[in-house]
């Protein structure tokens, strides 16, 4: 099957369980409150549904319209905006007519409900499948530093032995750290066996999102060719995968940040490439061999001294799994959750910048999270965190969210009167164009880097 429709059935799926029991968070204390629901559907039906059926007095039904679901419930102001029932004198049965804490509880089922999800999914996740980590063996010979960070005191071959006096799982952690969280100080054991401590600047994060370094260390690496970019000047001289780079102009290359560095220099230039693995034989150009399997090669870079090829930073062989009793999963799958939540309200002082506004993403975004192939772990680890997505989008202060109708709920309770019932539905319409506005702009972006190739 075609990988677009795996990710498309992925993401349906998905959306399709989180829907469900987000509106069950509301249906379930309503119904316990005596509040009669009218309405219980997945996907929104305007005009026509796929399917509904009347039980009591809800009905339940699926829509046509993908973009989520909704629980309507009698003598409540939402998206229905059925202004002739609110018109007529409350009933009973009815939300407007219940105390304020059980409409609260009523409101906030939905967020709870994908919260709690969020947490159980990643629980058993980590019990059922465990939780990959990199071999530290990866990072013997420590890390590579971008330029920026060079700026602050870090060299090639760094390694990282704690963030704030806290050690990290891996020394990969620190990229995240660095974007989302809040980080001081670092201790780090230099290549000669010195420790230092570098301080970092209160908006480190954002230096390093608006210079695109989202990846600002990685692990250091041999210098061996992992993938070559087609009709560069690395294949036209016929390098291939797996040729393991040993000098550039006779000078001796054992990394490769010292081989982009030798090679970036020459801009333009021609060079001399020694290897010791051989290419395929119909890809070998000017390139000649000695007794002893060693290789050189000329080759010319281009404008901004690059030849157009990469090496991986690690192998499916480096990836080790830690496993988790059940007893153990569940206090690492609350801790996995809280962090996955902090770290996404984190990276929203991104979003209110103009190059964090251009990487907004709608459903191709989100259908993006799910593998190329059918994989449950992966399936249920994306489901988890759109759960806590879906939790933290909901609960903004935005009308026509659960996060609105939370705010007028609690001005009720502080104030001790009820919100105009006019004013309420004035802020039930701005808040659906604010939503609508949003849905168009993320699924623009989505659009527009399909055409261009972002």
């Amino acid at each position: 099957m075609d990988p677009f429709f795996i990710k498309a059935i992925q993401l349906l799926l998905s959306l399709s369980i989180l829907i469900v029991l987000h509106e069950l968070g509301h249906f379930i204390p309503a119904k316990l409150f005596k509040t009669r629901v009218e309405k219980f559907y997945l996907f929104f039906d305007v005009k026509f549904s796929l399917f509904k059926k009347k039980i009591g007095d809800t009905v339940y039904g699926i829509g046509w319209l993908p973009l989520g679901g909704y629980v309507k419930i009698s003598g409540m102001i939402d998206e229905s905006m059925d202004k002739e029932q609110m018109a007529k004198p409350p009933e009973p049965w009815e939300f407007r007519s219940k105390p304020t804490w059980q409409r609260l509880i009523i409101m906030l089922g939905g967020v709870t409900v994908n919260i709690v999800l969020g947490f159980l999914i990643y629980m058993m996740v980590l019990f059922v499948w465990g939780e990959d980590y990199l071999d530290p063996k990866v990072f013997e010979n420590g890390l590579e530093s971008a330029e920026l960070m060079k700026d602050y005191g870090f060299l090639d071959g760094d390694k990282i032995l704690n963030v704030d006096g806290k050690p990290l799982q891996s020394q990969i952690d620190i990229n995240r750290q660095l974007l989302l969280r809040d980080v001081n100080e670092i201790e780090v054991q230099r290549a000669n066996g010195a420790i230092e401590s570098l301080s970092m600047p209160e908006d480190i994060g954002q230096q390093l999102f608006q210079s695109g370094s989202f990846q600002p260390f990685s692990p250091v690496r041999k210098p061996v060719i992992d993938s070559v970019i087609p009709n560069s000047p690395a294949e036209r001289a016929g390098l291939t995968q797996g040729i393991l780079i040993t000098a550039v102009n006779g000078e001796k290359v054992t990394y490769w940040h010292e081989f982009r560095k030798k090679v970036k220099a020459t801009q333009g230039q021609a060079f001399n490439l020694s290897f010791t693995s051989a290419p395929s034989e119909n890809q070998a150009l000017n390139k000649e061999l000695n007794a002893e399997g060693l290789g050189t090669v000329n080759i010319t870079t281009n404008e901004e001294g690059d030849i157009g090829v990469y090496t991986s930073a690690f192998s499916q062989d480096d990836i080790l799994t830690k496993t988790y009793s059940f007893g153990e999963s569940i206090p690492a799958g609350f801790d996995f959750a809280y962090w996955t939540l902090n770290d996404y309200v984190s990276q929203f002082k991104y979003v209110f910048t103009k190059k964090g506004a251009t990487q907004v993403g709608g459903f191709g975004a989100i259908g993006s999270l799910f593998p190329d192939t059918w994989d449950w772990q992966s399936f249920w680890t994306t489901t988890a965190f759109i759960s806590i997505i879906l939790a933290f989008m909901n609960i903004l202060p935005i009308p026509a969210l659960d996060g609105g109708h939370v705010v007028f709920l609690l001005y009720e309770m502080v104030s001790g009167r009820k919100p105009n019932e006019k004013v309420m539905e004035y802020a039930q319409v701005v808040g659906f164009f604010i939503l609508i506005a949003l849905v168009l702009f993320a699924n623009g972006n989505d659009v527009y880097r399909w055409i261009t190739g972002d």
